[in-house]
């Protein structure tokens, strides 16, 4: 059982709901079904941040700055995994999807590409450069850290 991650305001203080119809939108829009722990969370926590955002990577650790958007908010498109996907698309191999960044502009995507029923978790660099972080998205919150 993955530990309970505890969200803080971000682009909102309070939770800014999205809904399963918007999650499934994307999912057909993506060719991809995402893990049901990710969707639990992102219907309620999109916006927020970890209070514990420190994961470790390859080269050192890095920090979870925002869980990207699905429901689409003018104001906050900068943080939308629609945005990110579109401008990380012409750059990443087919299969890598966006669903948070860091402060330093780098994205945490899910990896689709050797296990499209389990995606692994990476991170995609200002470089482009791929580094992985988790097997899974579960993985991945069990190692966030302060």
């Amino acid at each position: 059982m993955t530990m309970a991650v505890r969200w803080m305001g971000h682009l909102w203080q309070e939770p800014h709901p999205t809904t399963p119809d918007e999650i499934n939108a994307l999912e057909r829009e993506w060719g991809v079904w995402f893990p049901d722990e990710y969707k639990r969370i992102v219907s309620t926590h999109q916006g927020m941040t970890p209070e514990l955002p420190v994961f470790d990577v390859d080269q050192g650790t890095d920090v979870f700055n925002t869980l990207l958007t699905i429901h689409e908010d003018e104001k906050w498109q900068v943080y939308s995994a629609r945005g990110a996907f579109e401008a990380l698309k012409p750059h990443v191999p087919t299969g890598i999807f966006p669903f948070a960044d860091t402060p330093g502009g780098q994205h945490i995507c899910f990896d689709y590409r050797n296990t499209p029923a389990q995606p692994t978790i990476v991170l995609v660099t200002v470089e482009m450069d791929i580094y992985p972080i988790a097997n899974s998205f579960s993985e991945f919150l069990e190692k966030l850290h302060d």
